[in-house]
């Protein structure tokens, strides 16, 4: 048996990213017969197989399955860890990846972000959205190292901070029949086009809190992926659709939009920020949580 290493990893994830050991070996920059003995070697002392050949294509066995996750676990560590080695010698403080978990809170983020940017100049910040419902792993991963989130999962290994509270409201334009009313019932949204974020139905508060438990489902579900285009056809008579109750705000005047309690108890939410045990001093990480805190607070941002 042979001890794997890194270069082992980049060969089982370049070969499964790319279809082909021809389009694998142009990827890292080595030559077909190259790679094909790598491959070949690599096999021959692990003992086991790591691919069925179907062609000119491969696909991981079992085996290659488990050596595939590793890979997809280990490498980004590797690269995180080079990066932050890069920055120690060159005396920098670091960067902060950001990984989002929920359409709207990339507004809230925005928020934050400038006066952080601001605070700490010396540290880049980089947003990454391709994490929705995705961030626990990514954590874990060392894709990015802090996670907004509405939905925490409280596990080993990770913190989660509530930073800010809003209440998820229903959004409808001026002239629709549920703008006056003090709240909505579940069986006031059975004839209605309900406007969501393209989300599994069971990651919407608006099912899962609201209309499932009734046993309603609205007349139509549309999916859109963007905020403004969402409130767009709210406002134009097109649907109705639940979003947190300042980010109507922000809009309701210039669109013509109110928002509406969900329920007598209406449905209240939180924004949490998740970061890796590990990082809990890091000091750049622990000054955005607290600024987040304080813009939620109405205090003076901390500086660096």
């Amino acid at each position: 048996m042979t001890h794997l290493d890194r270069s082992h990893l980049a060969i089982i994830r370049a070969v499964d990213q790319h279809g082909s050991l021809t389009a694998a070996a142009e990827h890292l920059h080595l030559t077909q017969s190259a790679l094909s003995h790598a491959v070949r070697k690599l096999e021959a002392q692990l003992g086991v197989a790591i691919w069925y050949r179907e062609g000119r294509s491969l696909r991981p066995t079992q085996a290659g399955e488990y050596l595939l996750a590793v890979a997809h676990r280990l490498l980004p560590q590797f690269t995180h860890a080079e990066a932050r080695l890069r920055q120690f010698a060159q005396g920098e403080r670091g960067a902060l990846r950001i990984g989002i978990e929920c359409h709207p809170c990339y507004q809230w983020l925005l928020k934050v972000v400038a006066p952080y940017l601001d605070a700490w100049p010396d540290v880049d910040v980089d947003v990454k959205q391709e994490f929705q419902f995705g961030g626990i792993g990514a954590l874990f991963g060392h894709e990015i190292d802090l996670l907004v989130t509405p939905d925490p999962l409280y596990t080993r290994g990770l913190r989660f901070e509530p930073v800010f509270d809003y209440e998820q409201v229903l959004v409808v334009g001026k002239g629709h029949r549920l703008c006056h009313v003090p709240f909505v019932e579940p069986a006031q949204l059975a004839e209605e086009t309900l406007i969501t974020y393209p989300v599994a139905i069971d990651r919407l508060d608006i099912y899962t809190r609201f209309l499932l438990p009734a046993g309603i489902r609205p007349k139509r579900h549309k999916p859109i992926e963007t905020t403004d285009i969402m409130l767009q056809m709210v406002a134009g008579g097109r649907g109705v659709a639940a979003l947190p109750r300042w980010l109507v705000e922000e809009h309701a005047q210039r669109l013509d939009l109110t928002s509406v309690p969900l329920g007598a108890q209406g449905i209240a939410k939180q924004i949490f920020l998740g970061i890796r045990q590990a990082d809990a001093d890091i000091d750049y990480l622990r000054a955005f949580i607290a600024l987040a805190r304080t813009l939620r607070d109405g205090a003076e941002p901390p500086t660096a």
